[in-house]
């Protein structure tokens, strides 16, 4: 049985109380518990300690994460998060500082992990599915999902993660189909783990 980390990434703000990432972190953690994996979980909006933090990312076989596009990029919370826990576990116990040396310091840049292991994004946002991959929709010129999260998708390769399949529940301001992504959500859960 493995290892799994969770964390909630999402950030409270007038317009998104965060039931929804909350339901998802929910069905994810009960996920993991049925299939007997040991979770822990974090909150990023919460109080957290970073040596606490780092020390779950250094247990965990796999890192679930749950957030909101927000802005295009994830919460300002979990960027916070990623902030301050990446960069005190920088030198030496998420990565060994940014892969370069002296001898060579033009070269391997990125390249200094220290972890082993899986990461999932799990994201809601308020696109539609169709203004991904396509580029006759203007905004995306045919970006898809982790192309659009490629700065977040480039966080976890620093400290040595792999990334399995994301998984997008789409158009959740203005037309939410909650029931519909709780079974897609499911299923990717369940061909992926």
């Amino acid at each position: 049985m493995a290892n799994v980390f969770v964390l909630n990434g999402h950030a409270q703000h007038q317009i998104s109380p965060g039931k929804l990432n909350q339901a998802f972190t929910e069905r994810a953690e009960a996920f993991f518990k049925d299939q007997g994996h040991e979770v822990r979980t974090t909150y990023v909006e919460q109080p957290f300690e970073i040596e606490a933090e780092i020390a779950k990312l250094k247990w965990a076989d796999i890192v679930f994460l749950q957030a909101p596009v927000n802005w295009m990029g994830v919460s300002w919370a979990m960027k916070k998060y990623i902030d301050e826990i990446w960069t005190v576990g920088m030198m030496g116990e998420l990565s060994g500082g940014d892969g370069r040396t002296a001898e060579e310091p033009k070269k391997n840049y990125g390249l200094a992990p220290m972890l082993n292991g899986t990461y999932m994004l799990s994201l809601t946002g308020n696109a539609p599915k169709e203004a991904f991959n396509d580029p006759q929709e203007k905004f995306f010129d045919g970006l898809s999902e982790d192309e659009l999260m490629l700065p977040l998708h480039l966080n976890f390769k620093w400290i040595g993660l792999k990334p399995l399949p994301t998984f997008m529940a789409y158009d959740v301001l203005k037309n939410p189909d909650v029931e519909s992504d709780f079974q897609r959500f499911d299923a990717h859960l369940a061909k992926h783990f």
